[in-house]
């Protein structure tokens, strides 16, 4: 009948429009929550005398009152039920009178019922949840009856489960890494409820998560103090442990990271002695080792991608196509940089898979299609599966798909079937590892740093919801490398401290080096270049030991053009030290030459370069070219800078990477409009 009833507050009823039902008096609302508490239970009209008139007061007309007042209710919660006609909602029933309402009209039935799906689901949805959840209170339970003897029961039960909603929503939040969110609400459940020892050890967990370990001390010593100050008690264990634990600095012992040591060597010794030497087992549990050492740091990066490939080389000298597929399919390792180490290795491994995949019956196997694909994708990143040359700068765009470099068509092809594979089967591991591949292949054109976005939030929230730290690291770092695209400083600055978090948590050190990066790209945006240099010579100094050749090669090139592009200008001879420009040569080469007043040899630079790799720095590397063809008036270059720009007229040149920013893209189109005259046609 449309109709829906509040506990969680005032008594109150809402008709189908959601308009307040005018219940009447006091003694109206109290019938209503009396048969509400019951729940869809008779309450004897006798019962319902000696529960309104608790001091057994009772007029001597008290059952004919009641009757008056189940009347009265009737005909506000059903207005257009003729005269006659029995009551469907409010209904007689033997000595008394029951009210018929389904779990989902009720507020303090819908609270129970969320309050189960949060308490089951994932973190982040558990957040949503509990959220909900907590929204359906408007004050107290019965807020117009706090004194009487028949609600007192359901009062303090669902205040009780109220509050561990407050709690378990805390808990979550602290799971999804929102430290600095849930210090806020804590802080006012522990000062209305002093008592609840859980309050306070997620007050502290949250303050020493948010980098507040001095605040989360005192909050554990306010806690003591008001345990013994009002009810006369010593902290329980979990406080105890909690104080431990910050005094001690550290979440665990020398202790017990000894007894880890050991029991690893004893393990390394069992496998050693009962797995047989070049058995399936030490192929699968060697690439299962490589997978997890190439997130440790930069040294295991470094060994992981070094006997990566000796590892399929053994697994394809089989002969056995299955394994083969399974130990290439199984390096699910997060790839953020869309510039490979070693474009050859990549190479290698992406025509690996590609032999692997098509080495499958169609309809075989399709979540172990959709990894080979998947690497297929991720390895193809830029032009390291290219196997033709690479068109020149100078050529008219590619625009038509016909017309693009088969090596790109195949890798993004496999980039959408392996993410089409992975939906269908529902894995969240390999659906997270098929959007890496997406996130690979989505830079066929400049702009798209929206897309980007949307990208990183879905790769976030699917590894929140299914605990996948690597991965929730991977799209926290898309979005932060897309926000930085759209200019979104503020919400990008939310990613990188929620990924330092990670990082610490799950002891994934390379994540910080973005993270880095990105503070002094924010600090050039923001306070200028003069006060970002330091950062970055620092950033620089610390990237040089990461590991990541592909990062590292050519960047302090990079850094060191910023000031010159933000300002129109063009680097003299003598203004930037001798810098390896590694794999940007093609590209830098053409503007140090304009600048150096070598117009011919700029010219001839220009008409050989390359056109851009498609990675997170092709913006970038088309306004370096578009500065040089300014400088010495090469038309063709300047038209195709142009048509590939202008997708991403609205975002910053460069930024997308997160490490350096060339200033907006509409500044560049600006200067080559001015550059190629009136009579160019920029509709053409």
């Amino acid at each position: 009948m449309g109709v829906r009833f509040g506990l969680l507050g005032p008594v109150a009823a809402w008709d189908a429009d959601g308009v307040p039902v005018a219940l009447g008096a006091p003694r109206h609302r109290e019938v209503l929550g009396r048969l509400l508490i019951a729940r869809n239970r008779v309450v004897p009209v006798g019962r319902l005398v000696a529960d309104l008139w608790e001091d057994g007061d009772a007029p001597a007309g008290a059952v004919g009152a009641v009757r008056t007042f189940v009347a009265a209710l009737r005909r506000a919660l059903e207005p257009e039920r003729a005269p006659r006609q029995a009551s469907r909602l409010l209904v007689t029933d033997g000595p008394g009178y029951v009210l018929h309402a389904g779990r989902d009209v009720v507020d303090a039935w819908r609270f129970e019922d969320t309050v189960a799906r949060a308490a089951a689901a994932a973190p982040r949805a558990a957040v949503a949840l509990w959220d909900e959840a907590l929204a359906l209170w408007r004050g107290p339970v019965l807020a117009d009856f706090p004194g009487v003897g028949w609600a007192a029961a359901e009062q303090a039960r669902l205040e009780a489960l109220r509050l561990h909603a407050v709690e378990r929503r805390a808990d979550a939040l602290l799971a999804t890494g929102a430290a600095r969110e849930a210090v806020v609400d804590l802080e006012a459940h522990v000062v209305a409820h002093p008592w609840r020892e859980d309050g306070w050890v997620l007050l502290a967990t949250a303050l020493e998560r948010s980098g507040r370990r001095g605040d989360a001390l005192e909050a554990v010593r306010r806690a003591r103090h008001t345990l013994a100050e009002r009810l006369g008690i010593d902290p329980g264990p979990a406080l105890t442990r909690a104080e431990a634990r910050l005094l001690k600095g550290s979440s665990g012992s020398a202790e017990a990271s000894g007894a880890v040591d050991g029991v690893w060597g004893r393990a390394a010794a069992a496998w050693e002695r009962a797995v047989p030497a070049r058995s399936r087992a030490r192929l699968h549990a060697t690439a299962a080792l490589l997978r997890d050492l190439a997130v440790t740091g930069a040294d295991g990066l470094e060994e992981a991608r070094e006997h990566r490939r000796d590892v399929v080389a053994a697994a394809e000298a089989t002969g056995d196509a299955e394994l083969a597929a399974r130990i290439i399919g199984s390096y699910d390792v997060p790839a953020v940089w869309t510039r490979a180490d070693d474009s050859d290795d990549a190479g290698e491994l992406s025509r690996a898979a590609a032999r692997a995949a098509a080495a499958l019956a169609p309809g075989e196997s399709p979540a172990l299609r959709a990894r080979l694909l998947s690497v297929v994708a991720v390895e193809s990143r830029g032009d390291a599966a290219a196997d033709g040359p690479i068109p020149r700068a100078s050529e008219p765009s590619a625009v038509e798909p016909p017309s693009v470099e088969p090596w790109r068509l195949r890798a993004e092809r496999a980039a959408e079937e392996a993410v089409r594979l992975a939906r269908r089967l529902g894995d969240p591991a390999l659906l997270a590892f098929a959007l890496n591949g997406a996130f690979m292949q989505s830079f066929g054109h400049c702009g798209g740093a929206t897309g980007r976005e949307a990208l990183g939030r879905e790769m976030t929230d699917l590894a929140v919801d299914h605990g996948l730290p690597s991965h929730e690291v991977l799209g926290r770092l898309v979005r932060l490398q897309a926000l930085a695209a759209l200019g979104e400083l503020t919400a990008a600055d939310a990613e990188a401290e929620a990924i330092d978090r990670l990082a610490h948590r799950h002891e994934r050190p390379l994540a910080v080096v973005f993270t880095s990066w990105f503070r002094a790209l924010r600090t050039c945006e923001t306070d200028g270049w003069p006060t970002a240099r330091p950062l970055y010579t620092h950033v620089l100094a610390a990237t040089a030991d990461s590991g990541m050749p592909g990062l590292v090669h050519g960047a302090a090139a990079l850094v060191a053009l910023v000031p010159f592009m933000r300002e129109n200008g063009l680097p003299r001879p003598g203004d930037l030290p001798e810098l390896d420009a590694g794999p940007y040569q093609p590209w830098l080469r053409p503007l140090l030459l304009a600048g150096a007043g070598a117009t011919e040899q700029a010219r001839q630079a220009l008409d050989e370069a390359p056109r851009p790799p498609h990675d997170l720095l092709q913006e970038a590397m088309w306004c370096v070219l578009a500065r040089a063809a300014c400088a010495v008036g090469h038309e063709r270059i300047l038209r195709r800078a142009r048509d590939e720009l202008t997708p991403a007229a609205t975002e910053s040149a460069g930024a997308g990477s997160g490490l350096i920013s060339y200033g907006p893209v509409e500044h560049h189109l600006h200067a080559i409009d001015s550059a190629l005259g009136d009579g160019y046609d920029r509709n053409a």
